[in-house]
C-alpha cells in the first residue's frame, strides 16, 4: 500500500514598496488576527506558479496589476502555527493602477508604514519577515519554539 505523502498549504504575501514605506493591510471580519495588520496574501489555489498567486492577490486586495518582471521573491518561512506552512514573500515598487481596499469586507484599513515604525499590532511572523528582507534574510522558521 502506498504510503500518502505529507503536504502543507503554501501562501504568497506581497511587499508593495514605496521608498522605505510598505503598505499595511488591517484584517477584518476573517476569524484570523482581525485588528491586526498584514500585507496582501493568500493560498495558491493549486496549479499556481508563486508570482502568479502574487498578482492575483494584489488584483483582488488593492486593485492593481503587477507584471510578472516587477515581482521578486525575497524570503521564504517554513511556519508553524495552528498547522504547519510554507510561505512565500514577493516584492514589487512598481505597479499599474491606484491602491484601493477592495475587499472591504475582510479589510478595513489600507496603509502605508515606514519598514522600521511598524505598528505595534503587525502579525508577529509578518513583522519577522519585514525584519528579515531587510537584512537580506531569505530563509527563515517561525513558530517552532
Amino acid at each position: 500500500m502506498k504510503k500518502e505523502r505529507y503536504t502543507l498549504p503554501a501562501a504568497v504575501h506581497l511587499f508593495l514598496l514605496r521608498g522605505d514605506e510598505i503598505l499595511l493591510l488591517r484584517r477584518y471580519n476573517t476569524g484570523y488576527e482581525d485588528g491586526n495588520y498584514s500585507v496582501p496574501a493568500g493560498h495558491l489555489d493549486g496549479g499556481e506558479e508563486v508570482k502568479s498567486a502574487a498578482i492575483r492577490e494584489a488584483r483582488e486586495e488593492t486593485g492593481i496589476e503587477i507584471a510578472p518582471e516587477d515581482l521578486r521573491v525575497v524570503g521564504v518561512m517554513h511556519r508553524k502555527s495552528l498547522d504547519e506552512r510554507i510561505d512565500f514573500f514577493l516584492a514589487a515598487e512598481k505597479w499599474t493602477g491606484s491602491i484601493v481596499n477592495a475587499e472591504p469586507d475582510k479589510c478595513d484599513e489600507l496603509r502605508w508604514a515606514h519598514t522600521g515604525e511598524l505598528p505595534d499590532n503587525v502579525i508577529p511572523y509578518v513583522r519577522q519577515a519585514i525584519a528579515n528582507f531587510q537584512n537580506n534574510q531569505w530563509f527563515d522558521s517561525f513558530g517552532w519554539n
